[in-house]
């Protein structure tokens, strides 16, 4: 065959094929919302297509139809200067060996998120795929009080980025949030209006997430006969517990405060508290402890903990139902963040709750001038 037949024959066979059609971006992001998050940064690298609808909001509003939201952990850490935020996510990919031999995927990868601002754990929160951090105002001289603003900053856990939400309407010396559905409840204490700090009031504000207002009609505290000052808060049974020298609840249906006995806040004084379906956990010198509401006590969290050796720095956080611990381990030099998941059994007959170690393992090694802040359970 001469050199002219080979280039016709290969010129025949170029324009022969042909092209597969391009999946529509609707079909795409219904293929994208049934698969698990945590392949999307694999899929980000096929391709801009891709990585871009990878990132829109229409991929998460998807999911959300679909039911197939999952829980993500993040993990705020205190560093000088900065915070820094991680997102600690499973690692598909590899495996880790449990207690009895059997292989999991529960490997965590961390993942850090760029210019995290300054936060602690009483202000920080999560609703849905956004994580809120309200910002205490610090102590100030009379002159510097027009510069003071009480922040609040939003992160988009969907793209890892913060944005700018509206301020609390007043400037609180100290603060503690939670939640309740779509709403975040901000305890604190603050100076009188035209007064200066060394008059200070007990503060109830509330911001619905939906909306992004503060609700400008301002829950009165003169009752509760104690300071906000420095204090925790949680809700239980349908009220807003607020902890400091005495333990208040309020009652929004009957628009008043309670005084509830002082055995509630005898583990709270130290931030290692989480709430999990509607039961106080605490993790207070290492131990891990649930409050029974129905007899006012402390009781152990029983079953297979042992091997779990905690020290004093520990985190909790409500993990799809499931008990999140973090904690700390001192390393030569630096530490070690290390990670728990406890599944939990409540026994009504014998009026306890027994705890089971699913996995566990470090995450993280951080220097030594790091300190864990808070962990954060966030819906995808």
């Amino acid at each position: 065959m001469s050199s002219m037949e080979k280039k016709k024959k290969k010129r025949k066979r170029k324009t022969g094929t042909t092209t597969a059609p391009l999946l529509p971006d609707d079909l795409l992001l219904s293929c994208f919302a049934r698969v698990s998050r945590l392949y999307y940064p694999t899929f980000s690298l096929v391709s801009k297509r891709f990585r871009s609808l990878i990132a829109s909001p229409e991929l998460y509003k998807a999911r959300s139809l679909l039911g197939n939201t999952e829980k993500f952990l993040y993990l705020c850490l205190r560093s000088h200067p900065p915070s820094l935020l991680y997102n600690l996510c499973l690692k598909p990919s590899q495996t880790l060996i449990n207690e009895k031999g059997k292989s999991s995927v529960s490997v965590l990868a961390t993942v850090p998120i760029p210019s995290s601002p300054s936060a602690h754990f009483q202000g920080l929160v999560a609703v849905g795929c956004n994580i809120y951090n309200i910002k205490e105002t610090p102590c100030m001289e009379e002159e510097n009080k027009e510069e003071l603003s009480s922040n609040v900053s939003i992160l988009d856990c969907r793209t890892h980025t913060w944005r700018e939400a509206p301020s609390l309407p007043v400037k609180l010396l100290t603060l503690s949030a939670s939640v309740l559905d779509t709403k975040i409840y901000v305890s604190g204490i603050g100076y009188k209006d035209g007064d200066s700090w060394g008059f200070l009031k007990n503060t109830f504000e509330v911001f619905d997430t939906k909306t992004q207002i503060w609700d400008p009609e301002t829950i009165p505290c003169s009752e509760t006969k104690c300071s906000f000052f420095n204090s925790k808060s949680a809700w239980i049974d349908g009220k807003f517990h607020v902890m400091a020298n005495k333990v208040v609840a309020y009652n929004s249906k009957e628009v008043r405060w309670d005084m509830v006995g002082q055995e509630m806040g005898k583990y709270m004084n130290s931030d290692t508290y989480c709430v999990i379906e509607n039961v106080l956990y605490s993790a207070s010198k290492g131990v891990l402890r649930w409050y029974d509401s129905e007899v006012s006590r402390w009781k152990y969290l029983k079953g297979e903990l042992r091997k779990l050796s905690l020290g004093d720095c520990v985190r909790l956080a409500d993990y799809g139902g499931k008990l999140a611990v973090l904690w700390e381990e001192d390393l030569v030099g630096d530490k070690k963040i290390l990670c728990a998941e406890i599944a939990l059994e409540r026994r009504k007959i014998e009026r306890e709750i027994f705890g089971k170690v699913e996995w566990f393992s470090d995450v993280l090694t951080v220097p030594n001038s790091c300190s864990i802040v808070k962990v954060l359970a966030v819906t995808l």
